[in-house]
């Protein structure tokens, strides 16, 4: 007897015919649309996991990347004639032009930071001042280039530019005065007094991060010198790179280029802790929605099992006209994977189409709440990101195709191997 190639027409169209069994042959349908379902949602899951993922970690990324130095650079430890400890870089001009000089910096800038006390009225917040050059200010994609900025930060010079949460505690607004205090101010006979300025606020930014935006302040470079005590010196030099990514190849370079007495820290150290949780918490989380699509395609186990015992006298027909055990296999198996298939296509469009349309969706969400449902101040950042990529949907869709596939090979083999005489025996 001739065989038939594998995956012939007849094949397909008796599994069709299969697929679309009523209920009253057995409830095979029902089983089916449940498998399909359930595939559905487990890889709409899976693939809206994988891009919130790895949209939270570039928005973190990001923030940190926008408003912060990718390497900072500090002086030796010395000691004052008081006994206090100091780092501060008395030569920080050449310092910068040297880093400058490094192949893939973008800038050096001296810095200058201090912890004091913001007044307007009533109100007082705590911040952290960054006494930063106008013209390198300029070079902080997320200080200057942010949508919910206010001001004219050409006008920084004349003023305080301050973080859109330190404006909402404080009550202020564009053109506001608002006052600094620092304990460590003018020393007179009767000891250190307190220093308090006041400053015209000239620009209000939102850097992307609510720890951010919530304790930070910058001044010019000259007037936190005068506030700070720190004429002719800088706490410490701040320098953006071209490549980020490749820092820990580029910081001994720049370490060298300032001093051998310099000490560096780079992005990845301040938050290398951070980022590892992340990447942990994404392998455990596709581990988890992993099982997720499997138990949804162990579903397609039990339809099949349903579906062969239904159709066993089917089977024995279909072996006394001729067809082999390969065939009866290969009708079940396409049974089984193109309910697989169909459920894997639907959870992409679904899980994409959540992805593309999670900040509208979040807002129902948000709504029906009654607000408050995404707290800043708790996730660091204002908004619940994602961001698609390829791989992740690749891998979501191979992950539910491959299970699909194996689970299939079960039932088919036993319909397969079931002896027409006994299937026919009590018809």
């Amino acid at each position: 007897m001739a065989s038939t190639a594998p995956f012939s027409r007849f094949e397909w169209l008796i599994a069709w015919r299969y697929l679309r069994a009523r209920r009253a042959e057995g409830g095979v349908s029902v089983m089916t649309w449940i498998s399909l379902i359930g595939i559905t949602l487990a890889v709409a899951a899976l693939i809206i996991t994988l891009a919130v993922r790895t949209g939270f970690r570039d928005e973190f990324v990001a923030t940190i990347l926008g408003a912060n130095a990718h390497v900072t650079v500090y002086g030796q430890y010395s000691v004052k004639e008081t006994g206090q400890t100091s780092r501060v870089i008395e030569d920080y001009q050449g310092w910068a032009d040297r880093i400058n000089a490094v192949p893939g910096v973008i800038r050096a800038a001296p810095l200058i930071k201090g912890q004091v006390m913001a007044n307007k009225g009533g109100a007082n917040a705590g911040v952290e001042v960054f006494g930063i050059a106008h013209q390198d200010l300029l070079t902080l994609p997320g200080i200057t280039n942010s949508d919910r900025s206010m001001g004219d930060i050409t006008r920084f010079n004349q003023g305080i530019a301050i973080g859109s949460g330190v404006a909402q505690e404080l009550g202020v607004f564009i053109g506001d005065r608002i006052k600094i205090i620092s304990p460590n101010g003018v020393k007179t006979a009767f000891g250190t007094s307190p220093r308090v300025n006041a400053y015209e606020v000239t620009y209000i930014f939102s850097a992307g991060r609510w720890d951010i935006d919530r304790t930070r302040v910058y001044l010019p470079f000259e007037a936190a010198q005068s506030f700070f005590n720190r004429e002719g010196v800088a706490d410490e030099i701040e320098v953006m790179v071209e490549e980020p990514d490749a820092i820990d190849d580029l910081a001994p370079e720049i370490r060298i280029a300032a001093s051998n007495n310099a000490a560096i820290w780079t992005w990845r150290d301040r938050s290398g802790a951070f980022l590892k949780a992340l990447k942990m918490e994404d392998n455990v989380m596709f581990i988890i929605l992993s099982i997720l699509v499997l138990i949804a395609s162990l579903n397609i186990i039990s339809g099949l099992i349903m579906l062969v015992k239904n159709k066993g006298r089917d089977i024995g027909i279909l072996r006394t006209m001729g067809l082999t055990e390969g065939s009866v296999l290969r009708v079940f198996f396409l049974c089984g994977s193109m309910t697989g298939l169909v459920g894997t296509l639907a959870g992409v469009i679904l899980g994409c189409t959540f992805a593309i349309y999670i900040d509208q969706i979040f807002a129902v969400i948000d709504m029906i709440a009654g607000g408050g449902a995404w707290d800043p101040s708790v996730r660091g950042i204002y908004r619940l990101p994602a961001k698609l990529e390829l791989p992740d949907v690749l891998s979501a869709v191979s992950l539910s195709l491959f299970l699909s596939f194996v689970v299939t090979i079960f039932p088919a083999r036993k319909a397969a191997r079931m002896n027409p005489v006994e299937a026919l025996r009590y018809e």
